[in-house]
This record gives structure tokens, sequence and C-alpha cells, in this order.
């Protein structure tokens, strides 16, 4: 392991107000979102993108790593900062992140040109912390792609800044022709607030299909009861829980990190108690890989120290 020089590509701190309040109240919610010096500290199987994102970046702010879908990255600024964020690399940077009317432009030349592409994935940072201008733009570009079929928005601000899920917002998601997805990160069942079941009312209101992701931190929801909690919760609010993570191998967040031996328990018990709805898939996102690989849980005697991605490449568990 090395300490880092300096601290200038640390992704910035930023909390909400809303979850500020939230961080005094519980140690679970205050690791995700308060610096701690152990992100000066890189492991040596850890990388700035271990997705291999950037390498996959034909158009500026779009990344087209599996044939039939695409990522869109509206902005690289969240209405709060999550300290084990995948994309920490550009995370608070504003202008590395920044997306003008013209890049939306090439997104959509280069969408046409791919009908392969069906589903278009808007994340960033946080697509609805962009301005309603812009937001509105995408989601009008997006409209007029014959060839896409579903569009995804990938937020955490229902999450960390509900009041964020404003009705303009909503309505120009209403504008939509294809099927919307709505992906959310949930960690904790202390984060299922009466403010964010509202901003879930919201979102279904305008007919968007939600769903959640989550990932194994240390500290944080590494135990059989909490999760319990959170997919249950979830399930019974009209959010489907879709995918569990290992945490990616980022630089600076090896101390989010649970053993994968409690992590297929925790995760066997679980699917031995849930119903099928309300049970995630457990996944690795390959490192320097291909693709999004189920674990296997305990139920199968099997060795675990190798898998392979879905280009039969062979990896070493992180």
């Amino acid at each position: 392991m090395f300490k880092m020089d300096t601290d200038e590509d640390l992704m910035l701190e930023r909390r909400s107000r809303y979850i500020e309040q939230l961080v005094q109240k519980d140690p679970a919610i205050h690791k995700q979102f308060v610096f701690d010096e152990q992100e000066l500290i890189t492991e040596e199987d850890e990388a700035r993108d271990p997705l291999r994102e950037d390498e996959f970046t034909p158009v500026r702010g779009l990344v087209h790593k599996y044939p039939n879908r695409a990522l869109l990255l509206l902005t690289a600024q969240c209405a709060t900062y999550c300290r084990f964020c995948t994309r920490k690399r550009i995370v608070s940077h504003v202008e590395r992140g920044r997306i003008r009317k013209e890049e939306v432009d090439q997104w959509k030349s280069y969408l046409t040109e791919h009908t392969e592409i069906r589903d278009a994935i808007m994340s960033g940072g946080d697509p609805l912390f962009v301005s309603t201008e812009l937001f509105s733009y995408v989601i009008d570009t997006l409209a007029g792609i014959d060839s896409l079929k579903v569009i995804r928005l990938g937020t955490r601000v229902p999450v960390t800044d509900p009041m964020l899920v404003s009705d303009k917002k909503l309505e120009i998601l209403k504008r939509l022709p294809q099927t919307l997805y709505v992906g959310l990160n949930f960690e904790h069942p202390l984060e299922i607030t009466p403010e964010v079941r509202e901003a879930v009312k919201k979102l279904q209101s305008i007919g968007g299909i939600l769903y959640s992701q989550s990932v194994f931190l240390k500290d944080v929801n590494d135990d059989y009861d909490t999760l319990y909690e959170l997919f249950t919760t979830l399930f019974e609010i009209g959010v489907r829980p879709y995918y569990i993570y290992r945490c990616d191998p980022v630089e600076g967040i090896s101390h989010f990190r649970v053993d994968l031996e409690k992590e297929r328990e925790i995760m066997t018990r679980l699917r031995s108690s849930l119903s099928g709805l309300a049970c995630p898939t457990y996944v690795i996102d390959t490192p320097y890989g291909s693709g999004k690989i189920p674990v296997p849980l305990k139920y199968w005697d099997c060795g675990v120290e190798h898998y392979r991605d879905f280009d039969g490449t062979e990896h070493d568990i992180i």
C-alpha cells in the first residue's frame, strides 16, 4: 500500500442540509458521507478507473462498454458525495464533468448511428442535480431517438436530497415515450425516511419502474439484520432490490471492503429468508473486465478464488 502525496485528486466533501442531519444521527450514515483519512491509502490492487469506463468513451460523456446499452454522464456533481464512489476520479470536478448541448448533440449522432443501443442510462454525478434547462434538452433529445426503447435514470438524489425531486423535472420525464426505469442507491434502512418515501411516490406517479442497487460496505450494512430490513422495506414501498455489489477496488476505499466469505454468508441467509422479488442479485462488477458476474452462494460447494468474466477472461477475487 502507499499514501497519496496530496489530496487534490480526492473527491471533495459535499453534503446536503438534509443528509447532514442524518449524518449526525447514525454512524452508518456518517461513514458513507464524511471524509476519513483512510481514503489517503491506496492498496496495490486498487485503481482510479477499475471498470475501464474511460477506455470506452467514444464521445465525451458517453460510455459504450456493452453492445446494447450506453451510459450518459450528465454531470460530475451530486447533491451529496459518497465516500465509496466508483467514479471518485471525476465526481466533484465541475468543469471536467460539465456537459453542454453540443455534447448532447454528439450523443444523439452516436446513438442514432449505433442502433444496437436500445437502452440509455443517465448517470453522473447525479442527473437530477443538473439544471432544468439541460435536463429538458437531454430528455427531449433521447425522446426523439427511435432506436432507444428504454431510458434509465440512475440517481441517489431521492436519498441524499429528496426535495430535489422537483415537479418540473418530473413533468420533463413524463415527455419520454420510452419505458422509464429509475435506479436508486440505498445502503442502509435508516435512509428510508418519510421524505424519501414521498420522493419514491412521486417517481412512481409518472410511471417510473423503480429498482435499487446497493454496495456491501464495512461497518455500514455488512450484517444480515440490516440488509434484511433494507430489502424488505424497499420491496414494500415498491422499489425492487436489483443488485448488491462487492465494493469496487477504487483507490482509497479499501476500508469499506468486506470479507468475501462474510458477504456470501449474509447473502445465502437472505436468499433463504426473503421473497425472490425482495432479494437482489449479489455481483462483482469485474475490475478490468466485462460484466457484472453473479457470486455463487453457499448452497454450492465450489471454489470462489477465481472467476471468468463475460469475455472468458479469468480474474482473481479482489
